[in-house]
């Protein structure tokens, strides 16, 4: 697991957005940890019937695609997502297991790695935001961060939840 306790003297822009974002990649997929396939499909929250691990798994794995392949390439949206059901790619992780979920995780965070390695921070995404407000590569990677650290919260819960299992 990417670890940010034992930080260099210096670390130049990219490293720290980088090893951040990998870090709370892994953070989620540890999460997952000896989790049964059965807990992975558990909505636990009334509230919110789509939350599930396997779910958030999903679900950060295509919010990736979309900032990075949808918005920074300007690649046609391919996502499971529809607007009648936007937020199908939590919905059909159930019929996934949980380890192929976190598997095509894996192998795609390292994909995005290799992107962003290729570009500048400052170059500009293709696409905009919904609010027409334009974002570059830096954005994207403290937006992504973000996304990620709320949502290992929410795996946080779940798995206490689950089977008691707590963590850092």
């Amino acid at each position: 697991m990417t670890r940010i306790d034992d930080i260099p003297t210096a670390w130049d822009e990219r490293t720290q957005l980088t090893t951040f974002l990998d870090y709370a990649r892994d953070t989620a997929r540890a999460k997952c940890e000896g989790v049964s396939a059965e807990n992975a499909r558990k909505a636990l929250l009334p509230g919110s019937p789509l939350m599930t691990m396997s779910g958030l798994i999903n679900h950060l794995r295509w919010v990736e695609y979309h900032w990075f392949q949808v918005v920074f390439l300007g690649e046609e949206d391919q996502g499971p997502w529809t607007d009648e059901d936007p937020d199908r790619e939590m919905r059909i992780a159930v019929d996934f297991p949980l380890a192929q979920l976190l598997d095509e995780y894996a192998e795609q965070s390292a994909r995005y790695r290799e992107l962003v390695a290729g570009n500048d921070l400052d170059k500009q995404a293709v696409r905009a935001r919904p609010s027409g407000s334009p974002v570059d590569l830096r954005w994207i990677l403290l937006h992504l961060t973000e996304e990620t650290a709320r949502h290992n919260g929410h795996l946080d819960i779940l798995r206490e939840m689950l089977d008691g299992t707590t963590g850092d």
